[in-house]
């Protein structure tokens, strides 16, 4: 997986009209606020002051160079005086990087008594912002304005969500994922277009026999085998049965080969996202479990039977949420509980869920499987932490994406599950549980999800922006009607929005 640095540009728009001691005011001036704004951001990605843009040419110039530079995830752009607009069309429209509109001014607050008119020269940016914001309309350009004083922690997280968001839209136009066999049979939602997918998002979907696998686990050496498995006794619970001397520690042994050769596979393809299918195990003893737990919380994506969008999106949404506190993980909406108490929904899947989520130290276990008609396969087992998390999927609707979110609550199980032996979640759909399943439906939205408590719905938004891909949020001032309306509104829009 590359994990190039990420940089964001900072430009700042003035002309020549003033002066140079003024513009020499209005690059101190830019340097400050840039500042400001890297403060919010912390280390990652980094934001890079420019010099202040003042011809059309300079314009077009750094907007070019900002789009060649793999580096630079975003640009963000602001207008310390008035820069007539004309100058920026070029380079806007040479622009193929994420843009956000910061509209703010150096100044905090106004010096009354000692206002006039040289002060109001230098910082009109509430005029020359206005400017800008027109152009960019009258252009049609992608953005997120964000309006603020560049020190307040408000515009800071909103910046940042921004600058996670264009990180995954980064990650996006270059993901490359290795799918293991084909989807399940006869399953609707997890198929689609791959090459509409890679014109959208970015990702490149490869397929390959399981037997490839295969190979890669056959070959891993016994002495990597044994050091992972003691790298498992020190990061979880490891059953008595599993461990050394125990019954079942081949298994264990087995698993561990699984999660080395899948590991060597991706790394050695580049690859940053995978699939596997139950249906379609090949030479495989267990389907993999452990492995693709383990995978998921070093960042790679995964979708279950051959689930290559959920995979992608997985992916994308464990770039942008880095290094936030929470975890992000493949997610299935598994059965319901009406009542007593509030209705909740119990999120699992058969093996695949990933560890970045979970409340406390996993347990490594063992357990049958009914489906897939191989060995018993190892797996980690733990309830996911509660707090405020987002449910996303992904569907192709035949022309376009969608993705569908939902703002939830995880919440403790109200009993023990002494009998489920796999990963889960347990969640309070917001606004409610009927309105919510309801508004999914009618969305369409995937039983596949990715489960994230470190993802906000203000980056997400910012990323479906970015990527042109169609959002449908539920959240908790959702109600059917209005929301079957935004459904309605949006295939219009997306219909009149394709290219012939």
């Amino acid at each position: 997986m590359a994990n190039e640095p990420a940089e964001i540009w900072f430009l700042t728009g003035s002309q020549s009209l003033y002066g140079e001691e003024v513009l020499e005011q209005v690059a101190a001036q830019s340097r400050e606020v840039c500042q400001r704004l890297a403060e919010g951001l912390r280390a990652h990605p980094r934001l890079v002051w420019k010099p202040v843009l003042t011809t059309a040419d300079a314009i077009r110039r750094t907007c070019l160079d900002a789009t060649a530079d793999d580096r630079v995830v975003g640009v963000v752009a602001w207008m310390h005086t008035f820069s007539p607009a004309k100058m920026w069309i070029a380079g806007l429209s040479a622009l193929g990087k994420p843009l956000l509109h910061l509209h703010t001014q150096a100044n905090r607050s106004l010096p009354w008594a000692d206002l006039d008119m040289d002060f109001m020269n230098l910082n009109q940016a509430a005029h020359g912002d206005r400017e800008f914001g027109y152009v960019q309309s009258r252009l049609g350009v992608a953005r997120k304005t964000v309006a603020g004083f560049a020190g307040d922690p408000q515009v800071h997280e909103r910046v940042s969500d921004w600058a996670r968001a264009a990180t995954g839209w980064r990650a996006a136009r270059s993901l490359r994922m290795a799918r293991f066999g084909d989807n399940m049979r006869d399953v609707a939602v997890t198929d689609g277009d791959k090459v509409g997918a890679q014109a959208t998002l970015g990702v490149s979907v490869n397929a390959y026999g399981v037997n490839a696998l295969v190979a890669a686990v056959d070959e891993v050496p016994d002495s990597d085998v044994t050091g992972l498995v003691a790298d498992y006794q020190d990061r979880y619970d490891v059953v008595p049965e599993l461990r050394r001397g125990g019954e079942r520690h081949e298994s264990l042994r087995y698993g561990a080969r699984i999660e080395l050769g899948l590991r060597q596979f991706l790394e050695a393809g580049d690859f940053d996202a995978f699939t596997t299918n139950f249906e379609d195990l090949g030479g495989l003893r267990q389907l993999p479990g452990l492995a693709v737990q383990n995978l998921m919380a070093d960042g790679y994506g995964f979708g279950g039977e051959g689930d290559w969008k959920t995979a992608a999106l997985l992916r994308i949404l464990k770039v942008v949420a880095d290094d936030r506190p929470g975890g992000t993980s493949f997610m299935e909406d598994y059965t319901y509980h009406w009542g007593p108490g509030v209705p909740k929904i119990l999120g699992a899947h058969m093996l695949e869920v990933c560890p970045s989520i979970a409340a406390t130290r996993p347990s490594l276990e063992i357990h049958p499987l009914s489906i897939g008609g191989r060995e018993d396969p190892v797996r980690l087992v733990f309830t996911a932490a509660p707090g405020p998390a987002l449910v996303v999927g992904i569907a192709d609707l035949g022309g376009r994406l969608r993705l569908t979110a939902n703002e939830i609550d995880v919440v403790e199980p109200d009993e023990p599950l002494p009998r489920l032996p796999v990963a889960r979640a347990v969640w309070i759909p917001r606004p409610d549980l009927a309105t919510s399943a309801e508004c999914w439906l009618l969305a369409g939205g995937p039983h596949h999800t990715v489960l994230s408590t470190a993802v906000g719905g203000e980056a997400l938004a910012d990323f479906a922006d970015m990527s042109g891909v169609e959002l449908l949020m539920i959240d908790a001032a959702t109600d059917y009607r209005s929301f079957a309306n935004h459904v309605r509104w949006n295939s219009g829009y997306h219909r009149l929005a394709q290219r012939l």
